[in-house]
């Protein structure tokens, strides 16, 4: 009968230590356990055989009976010894698990610590630093190694954000130098041809979404940063609701059926980096939804100590393992989710960062009915109490 999951223990290291110092030591007594036994067996206690005495003296049937009792006086010490020396064996070894136990967690305590930074630092910032003290062993060069890693990944993240935020800045002029020209173009006395003015129609909507993509630029560099310039309560509420007011004509013009179920939540942030947040999951639930299709927001607080927007949006059939993906920068599933000016792929990789800035987590589920449901949980701001749902 196999040994059901629960009563088996995790096999950790510590575990692994334990059975294994427990073992040697178990070998060990019962070696030397043996080897008492041997020696008080054939050269502590060794009476005459029966029928012969020491010094060749005369046998009597008294020395016969003294030699018999004597044999059978050492068979019984011999199986008391036995009997004591395995219930000494049991003891120790009982006794040896819960030292190995201990003496394991000693010897691993310093490996708990390095993984606890590391896991802290890698679920916050990159800057922080194990700075493991002490004699210069194998854990030490261990740290030390792990925080050269830290201090190669922070410089190349520091770097990857330089330069998207300068490349944003820097791309700002000649957009801006471009719609100056138009504008210059336009502007001419005389007038100007038909041709000219619907040229200047489609370039402005290039300028305009080439904007929206160095402000996506941004605004994902500034979530990946981690360090949050505003720190305040935000209520969620406000947020939602200003969203679905801007795109207003939108949700009309493809006849959608929104409904939403709004609590009070609040949660702790940037209230610019959580509205864009917001507005980029709102929007993509419009802009990729179907004609007459449906939108279900739900705002709630989750067992007092987090918040959770859900939204579930109608739409084609999606892949479920290829759904995850759709958090990462320009990614999409179907030829209908791009077009140049139909998203740019930053939409939900910023809602995942802003998410993760906000020591939340995004989760995308593909619906069996078709469409997508997107899933936002944050640490609220306030314990809510008696506004969750388990």
């Amino acid at each position: 009968m196999p040994i059901p999951r629960v009563l088996r223990p995790r096999p950790t290291v510590r575990w692994r230590l334990t059975l294994l110092y427990t073992v040697m030591f178990v070998l060990c007594a019962a070696a030397v356990l043996a080897i008492t036994y041997d020696l008080f067996a054939n050269f502590a206690y060794t009476p005459p055989k029966p029928g012969f005495l020491p010094g060749g003296g005369p046998v009597s049937p008294t020395s016969v009976k003294v030699a018999t009792a004597m044999s059978v006086q050492r068979s019984i010490g011999l199986h008391r010894l036995q009997i004591y020396s395995g219930i000494a064996l049991a003891i120790m070894a009982l006794v040896s698990g819960v030292l190995g136990w201990v003496v394991a967690g000693r010897v691993l305590a310093p490996l708990r610590t390095i993984t606890a930074t590391a896991e802290r630092i890698s679920a916050t910032d990159l800057h922080e630093r194990i700075a493991m003290t002490g004699p210069h062993d194998e854990l030490r060069v261990l740290a030390d190694t792990i925080d050269r890693l830290l201090e190669r990944l922070e410089a190349a993240f520091e770097a990857q954000r330089r330069f998207v935020a300068n490349a944003s800045h820097e791309l700002r002029t000649p957009l801006a130098m471009m719609r100056t020209t138009l504008d210059v173009a336009i502007a001419k006395p005389g007038g100007v041809p038909v041709q000219t003015r619907e040229l200047d129609r489609e370039l402005r909507v290039d300028l305009d979404h080439a904007d929206r993509l160095l402000e996506s630029f941004l605004t994902l560099a500034r979530a990946h940063n981690g360090r949050l310039d505003e720190q305040g309560a935000v209520a969620l509420e406000p947020l939602i609701t200003t969203a679905l007011t801007a795109r207003a004509g939108q949700i009309a013009a493809q006849q959608l059926n929104v409904e939403t179920r709004l609590r009070p939540v609040e949660v702790a942030g940037s209230s610019t980096l959580l509205g864009r947040m917001i507005d980029n999951v709102i929007e993509n639930a419009v802009r990729h939804n179907q004609p007459g299709g449906s939108i279900e927001l739900a705002l709630e607080a989750v067992g007092g100590q987090e918040a959770r927007i859900t939204i579930d949006s109608s739409g084609p059939m999606l892949d479920h393992d290829a759904v995850a993906q759709l958090a990462q920068p320009f990614k999409r599933l179907r030829r209908d989710r791009t077009g140049s000016q139909n998203g740019h792929g930053l939409g939900l990789s910023i809602v995942a960062a802003v998410a993760a800035a906000h020591d939340g987590r995004l989760e995308l589920h593909a619906r069996d009915e078709g469409g997508l449901r997107v899933r936002i949980t944050l640490p609220a701001a306030i314990p809510q109490r008696g506004e969750g749902v388990r």
